[in-house]
């Protein structure tokens, strides 16, 4: 088996398919299957079965993916390493984020990155939970994690660099039942329509506390997109918990914006493997 095997392995993973795979490789669809065969028969065992016109990873495949990243992910810090010699002129950094926090901080903390190396590059994954980030740095899909949590985040096996907080405000339509207000409390949303997140986030955490208080606060939507929940509060269909993150595009949207009382924060940190960091990524903890 060699790196470039494991290599289109995780790319067949990660897009879904062959023909996807070998697009984003820029490779022809032949050479990567039968570099897939190739590695399935040095393993003796088979890494996907074919059902219908999927393929879906066997027992044997999702054993080999942790082990296959850190190989990839190690030759790419070796040759990321050697490249900084000469100065941290390349390189790529790549972070998996929650929507909100993507928003902000992130965008800051890119910010100052690219000004500091304008030769190094970013990219971001998504993940809709702290869990979902945790598990792709733990996997090695991502170098570092960003992540926010009610409460202070502690993982074993994963360093941990905490980044801020952020509290939860409330955004309404502009002319509805709490235009004028500059704050609300959770028992002035008694009769509200509410959007919320999925469960496991923090805002979906806060409706549910608010609600099991004994106020009549009615989920009409329950969303995974974070970026659908604005449009939806500007048509009216309900008011939301979001971090404060949103609240510059929400005011800017012509949206209102509202302390939510009892204050609610969540705490935002960055999460990374404890082994060796490429070049890149340990530049990029330093801007933090």
């Amino acid at each position: 088996m060699d790196a470039r095997q494991l290599g289109y392995f995780l790319a067949v993973v990660d897009h879904g398919g062959v023909s996807r795979a070998a697009v984003a490789l820029h490779v022809a669809q032949p050479s990567l299957s039968q570099a897939i065969r190739s590695l399935e028969r040095d393993l003796g065992q088979d890494l996907f079965r074919r059902i219908g016109r999927r393929l879906v990873l066997t027992d044997a495949g999702r054993a080999l993916i942790e082990p296959a990243r850190q190989v990839v992910r190690g030759l790419e810090t070796a040759r990321a390493s050697v490249e900084s010699v000469t100065g941290l002129a390349v390189g790529r950094v790549e972070i998996a984020a929650m929507p909100s926090q993507a928003v902000e901080p992130l965008s800051g903390f890119i910010r100052t990155f690219v000004e500091q190396h304008p030769g190094l590059s970013v990219t971001v994954k998504a993940a809709h939970t702290a869990s979902g980030v945790v598990e792709m740095v733990r996997s090695g899909a991502a170098e570092l994690g960003l992540l926010a949590s009610t409460e202070p985040l502690a993982e074993a096996g994963l360093a941990v660099t905490p980044a801020g907080r952020q509290r939860f405000v409330l955004v309404a339509g502009a002319d509805g039942p709490l235009a004028g207000m500059r704050e609300v409390r959770w028992e002035d949303l008694a009769g509200q329509r509410v959007i919320a997140g999925q469960p496991g986030t923090g805002m979906r955490r806060v409706v549910d506390e608010i609600r099991a208080s004994g106020v009549d606060l009615r989920q009409v939507v329950e969303t995974e997109h974070r970026e659908t929940i604005l449009p939806l509060v500007l048509a009216g269909v309900g008011v939301a918990v979001l971090a404060e993150s949103w609240a510059p595009l929400a005011r800017r949207a012509g949206a209102l914006v509202l302390d939510l009382l009892p204050e609610a924060h969540l705490h935002v940190a960055v999460v990374s493997r404890t082994d060796a960091l490429t070049p890149a990524a340990a530049a990029f903890l330093r801007c933090l």
